[in-house]
């Protein structure tokens, strides 16, 4: 069973802590510290869209070297594809001696992109939800779970750290799952890739053009294959995949039970080996970070190309449809 944790000892963020970046993370973090009685101070690049924001926040906003100057923790919420010259550029050389790198996720440490000298405590904070949520869950009282790892311990106390940390931007009213850089890095891109992102677009989209290749009205298959899943995927985040069945017709249930392992076959299963060994092999990182260093041409070729389309159109008609009537959402008990 893995280890969670819930209370930090907020005393040993006695010093300032740098949050590097105001974005989606780093503005939640930047503010929950703050109100949690912790010294903040933002680090941002000359001419950052985000200064304004900060400022109007209440925060103290500096340029990256001076804010990183001094501190005892510098939190690197950067984009993945922007921290490794950002650290070696203005990161590093301002680092004070013994100061704690903290990372909220694993990337470019696990995969030797960011490599930290010696002496360093160089741990990851990772709340397990969007930055905003982070945000209106600390505000409200409550937080979101987040795990917690430790790369390198040179205080002896990189970890107590860490939990304290995680505790004031509020993931510790809720637990803090202990793991290790390799298997949140790892697990987080094969979910992205194979389930969360990847494997659910294109399962969305194989079903909605399966549908409308066979003669059925677009509008029909957006709402069978969009708006229904979304009332799956809350039904099965509420109470898992019995609530999910409790919750829908026998007719859907038996069809999920019969066909469901027909589509996801164990052909699926075996590409989603593939996909899970060239991430832990580091090939999907080098891809990556080459065509990132190459200025996307890749990249910016797969975003044009999946662009528009008529999922897309008649998502879009829908959902103004909807929004003007009022009537974002559905019947759970439509679904089957």
């Amino acid at each position: 069973m893995a280890r969670i944790h819930t209370d930090g000892n907020l005393d040993l963020l006695s010093g300032k802590v740098a949050v590097i970046g105001y974005g989606s993370q780093g503005h939640a973090h930047a503010l929950n510290l703050r109100d949690s009685g912790v010294d903040v101070e933002v680090g941002l690049r000359p001419g950052s869209p985000s200064r304004e924001l900060a400022e109007d926040a209440g925060l103290v906003v500096k340029e990256i070297a001076d804010a990183v100057s001094g501190a005892q923790v510098v939190a690197i919420l950067l984009p993945d594809h922007v921290q490794k010259p950002v650290y070696e550029g203005e990161i590093e050389p301002s680092l004070a001696d013994g100061a704690a790198l903290l990372f909220a996720h694993g990337l470019n440490v696990h995969f030797g992109r960011v490599v930290p000298p010696a002496g360093h405590d160089v741990v990851m904070v990772a709340p397990k939800a969007p930055g905003h949520r982070v945000r209106e869950l600390y505000e409200a009282g409550a937080g979101t779970p987040g795990l917690v790892a430790v790369h390198q311990d040179a205080s002896g106390q990189a970890l107590e750290l860490a939990i304290a940390y995680g505790t004031a931007i509020g993931c510790g009213r809720v637990g803090l799952l202990e793991t290790t850089f390799a298997e949140e890095t790892e697990s987080d891109l094969f979910g992205e890739q194979a389930v969360l992102c990847g494997g659910a677009t294109a399962l969305i989209k194989a079903g909605f053009e399966t549908l409308v290749e066979a003669g059925y009205q677009p509008e029909i298959a957006y709402y069978e294959v969009v708006n229904e899943l979304k009332l799956i995927v809350d039904l099965i985040y509420e109470g898992g995949f019995e609530y999910m069945r409790y919750s829908i017709s026998d007719v859907a249930e038996y069809g999920d039970l019969t066909r469901g392992p027909r589509v996801v076959d164990a052909g699926v299963k075996e590409t989603m080996r593939e996909i899970l060994a060239e991430i832990r092999s580091g090939a999907f990182a080098r891809e990556l970070f080459e065509d990132d260093d190459a200025g996307r041409p890749r990249f910016e070729h797969l975003r044009r190309e999946q662009t528009g389309g008529q999922l897309e159109q008649v998502g879009s008609e829908l959902r103004e449809l909807a929004g003007k009537r009022g009537l974002l959402g559905a019947d759970v008990h439509g679904v089957g």
